[in-house]
């Protein structure tokens, strides 16, 4: 493993021109000479399992809401989106806020039935499984879709954002 000492020792000994004096303590004298201190840049921790499983309870409050463009927000620019019920592919924003501003009409509730959580790194994550969703139809009556999702995250500026979508209709029988 990398230490910060080695790091260290190695920017003294580019910095000084001469390893062998420095490595064997020797002072330096010439005052042109200039040590630097790396110090290793802030690490972002690898995120729980329950951190990325709360993205999708984050995802279903913004479908909860009814705003499209709220949806919209979760779901990085460049995102793919292939969405349940269109055959569409989505690939930027103007896409995204048309089909949710659709599929919002019908009041959407969705239900994680089954879920594998990879953390692929600390910027990165999928989410795969089993949802059912609840729709409710413009008379009242509910009716419920199971479906099969991915969803991939990454960490962008500080929030993690959905980077693709696939969600489609469980097929019948196996």
């Amino acid at each position: 493993m990398y230490s910060a000492g080695v790091a260290v020792a190695t920017v003294a000994v580019l910095f000084t021109g001469a390893g062998s004096a420095y490595a064997a303590g020797t002072p330096v004298q010439d005052p042109a000479v200039r040590t630097a201190t790396v110090v290793p840049a802030a690490t972002t921790p690898v995120p729980t399992q329950r951190q990325i499983a709360d993205l999708f309870d984050r995802w279903n409050a913004a479908l909860a809401t009814g705003d499209a463009n709220r949806v919209a927000d979760l779901y990085a620019p460049g995102a793919v989106l292939l969405p349940t019920v269109s055959a569409r592919v989505r690939t930027d924003r103007a896409g995204i806020v048309d089909y949710f501003e659709h599929f919002l009409e019908s009041k959407p509730v969705g239900r994680i039935q089954e879920r594998f959580i990879h953390i692929l790194g600390p910027t990165a994550a999928i989410d795969t499984g089993l949802y059912q969703f609840t729709l409710t139809n413009k008379d009242g009556t509910k009716s419920k879709v199971d479906a099969r999702y991915t969803f991939v995250y990454e960490l962008r500026g500080g929030r993690w954002l959905i980077i693709n979508h696939h969600s489609s209709v469980v097929p019948t029988g196996d």
